[in-house]
């Protein structure tokens, strides 16, 4: 369906077509059945200790205000994250903003966290039915913030509170956010994550954090719940970073980190002519880069924090590449774009074509054997 349909949807603008697909997939219109295949067991692995069916993910950006993550979920996914969500809501910078690099299998956004808004997420994501999928929200501060550090508090507060995610990932690398890598910064970040760990230790309920549901008139009194705390990081960091945010991580009790997010160099091999506008490149050019942060990060990080990988995630080998080198689970975003919803199934059979000629029973017992 996919290939009959592509050529008219790149014809159109990449954000039109990208609202189109958001729209067709609330018609959840496509049976969940088509998209299993023989010997799935294999992929079932262990993520946040609970057994999930497979470790193939769909990334932030494609569902940033969690409109279409129940349909989505029955594309064949083990997980899917929603976001990057902010405190109020946002339209971004201005159009164009997303720029199709077809002859590299890539993609170059500076979309500036367009989103609905921290309100209409919540209340989007407490209707969430279907728990089988493991569920993560991104979040990050608006552009015009007086204090980014509240921004990510009051987004994970209020998630917290009402229990909506399994996770939630805290956005320090857009490339589009004007002094958001700055948290990249050792003393910085560990404060942040103090912060947040203070804030998931004692709550307190206050009017400016919290948001009111017309269904949660209890509030006050609910308990928070411990929320998983994920950290998606650039591409773009120096080997020294590796080491200090793997400390920082570790000391700070962090669930795992997201390798990784878009970068805004790694330009100079590209052949579109689009290769120089401003903002973040993701797909195949920046499949390798993140595959080797995903071998120093484990390195570093020892099993003590989980690792998703992310960053041309577009086939089972791209996706076994990235396992071998310690990711406990992947996520996909343009390779989806290229390839069609059919691509979690794609990878999936190649997944198991991969471990049977390996001679490996369980996906989870191959990650960081590459290293």
């Amino acid at each position: 369906m996919f290939s009959i349909l592509r050529p008219f949807l790149f014809n159109l603008d990449p954000e039109t077509a990208h609202d189109l697909a958001i729209k067709s997939l609330k018609f959840d219109f496509i049976p969940e059945k088509f998209f299993k295949v023989e010997n799935e067991e294999m992929l079932e692995t262990i993520f946040l200790k609970r057994k999930i069916k497979n470790p193939i993910g769909l990334a932030a950006g494609f569902d940033k205000s969690a409109e279409a993550y129940t349909s989505l979920s029955k594309l064949g996914f083990g997980l899917i994250e929603v976001g990057t969500v902010t405190s109020k809501k946002q339209f971004g910078n201005p159009k164009p903003r997303i720029f199709r690099l077809e002859e590299d299998e890539a993609l170059i956004n500076r979309l500036g966290f367009n989103n609905d808004g921290l309100e209409t997420v919540v209340d989007r994501l407490d209707r969430r039915i279907d728990t089988s999928v493991v569920l993560g929200v991104n979040i990050g501060p608006n552009y015009d913030s007086s204090s980014y550090e509240y921004d990510f508090l009051k987004c994970l507060y209020n998630i917290m509170k009402y229990s909506l995610a399994d996770y939630v990932t805290i956005n320090i690398s857009s490339p589009n956010t004007k002094n958001l890598r700055d948290f990249h910064n050792e003393a910085k970040l560990e404060s942040l994550m103090k912060d947040i760990n203070k804030l998931k230790k004692d709550p307190i309920p206050t009017t400016d954090m919290s948001i009111f549901l017309k269904k949660k008139i209890d509030f006050p009194e609910k308990e928070i719940v411990d929320m998983p705390i994920f950290l998606k990081v650039s591409p773009d960091i120096e080997d020294s970073s590796v080491e200090k945010i793997s400390e920082i991580i570790i000391n700070q009790k962090i669930s795992g980190v997201i390798l990784t997010n878009t970068s805004n160099v790694n330009r100079s091999l590209l052949k579109s002519s689009d290769k120089h506008q401003v903002g973040g490149l993701s797909g195949k050019p920046i499949r390798k880069l993140s595959t080797e942060l995903i071998k120093k990060f484990y390195k570093k990080l020892k099993g003590k924090a989980y690792i998703i990988g992310v960053g041309g995630v577009d086939s089972g080998k791209s996706a076994f590449e990235k396992i071998v080198a310690g990711a406990n689970a992947v996520q996909l975003y343009t390779g989806m774009i290229y390839k069609g919803p059919g691509i979690i199934k794609e990878i999936k059979k190649e997944l198991i074509q991969i471990l049977k000629a390996e001679g490996v029973k369980s996906i989870k017992d191959v990650v960081g054997k590459g290293v």
